[in-house]
Order: structure tokens, then C-alpha cells, then sequence
């Protein structure tokens, strides 16, 4: 069983993958890592003139994707509509800013290689 630093380890290094891939495609960061006392959003970027709530769920070995996109269940959904609203209201960002939560799966596979797949306006399916 992993330990509590090499899960962490990972999921910094899911989120550097996925920041890298996100900023090639012409985002833009605005914050990593924001925290309050509900929780932490991993990314915030900017895609155009929406806002994205960017959940990122690293996972290693032969079903790592499935296993990372599976991860988040309607507990951890909910959880990112708290974290999103209280966002929000801590920026002070009004509600005619379109903001979306993007969930991206990161697997990692045995070559040091990673897959990405991001699925857009994740809470909405």
C-alpha cells in the first residue's frame, strides 16, 4: 500500500502533467492548489472567458484511468460544488462569470509515460 508522501508525490505530478497540457492548449493558470477550510481545488484556469474548476485524479497501474475518473463519486462531486461556491464567493466573482468543474483522469503507466483524459463540465454528468 502506497504511502501518504508517494500518493502525494503522485498527485503532484498528475497536476504538473495536467497544468502543462491545459497551458498548451492555450489556458491560463490562475491559481494552483487553493485552500479554505472545506478543502482544496487543485487548479483554477482560465479558458476563455469561463472560469474552470479543475479536479485532478492521478492513478497508477493496469486500470489507472478507470480507477482515477471512478474516484470521483457523487461524494467527492458534491464536495467540489462546495468548494466551487465558496470559491466564488471568496473572489468575490459575480454570477453572470460562467465557471465550470472540469475532472481530470491521469494515469501514470509503468514507463513513466502518462495518459490524460479530460472530461468538461464533469458535475453535469
Amino acid at each position: 500500500m502506497p504511502t501518504n508522501t508517494t500518493r502525494r508525490l503522485l498527485g503532484q505530478q498528475g497536476e504538473g502533467v495536467v497544468t502543462q497540457h491545459l497551458l498548451g492548449l492555450g489556458w491560463q493558470l490562475v491559481e494552483r492548489n487553493w485552500r479554505c477550510r472545506a478543502g482544496e481545488i487543485d487548479l483554477i484556469m482560465q479558458d476563455g472567458k469561463t472560469l474552470v474548476i479543475v479536479e485532478v485524479r492521478t492513478r497508477r497501474g493496469k486500470v489507472a484511468m478507470e480507477n482515477a475518473l471512478a474516484s470521483v463519486n457523487a461524494r467527492k462531486q458534491a464536495k467540489l460544488m462546495e468548494l466551487t461556491a465558496t470559491y466564488r464567493l471568496e473572489k468575490n466573482i459575480d454570477d453572470t462569470t460562467p465557471i465550470r468543474v472540469d475532472v481530470v483522469g491521469v494515469a501514470l503507466a509503468t514507463d513513466g509515460t502518462f495518459a490524460i483524459k479530460v472530461i468538461h463540465d464533469a458535475l453535469s454528468w
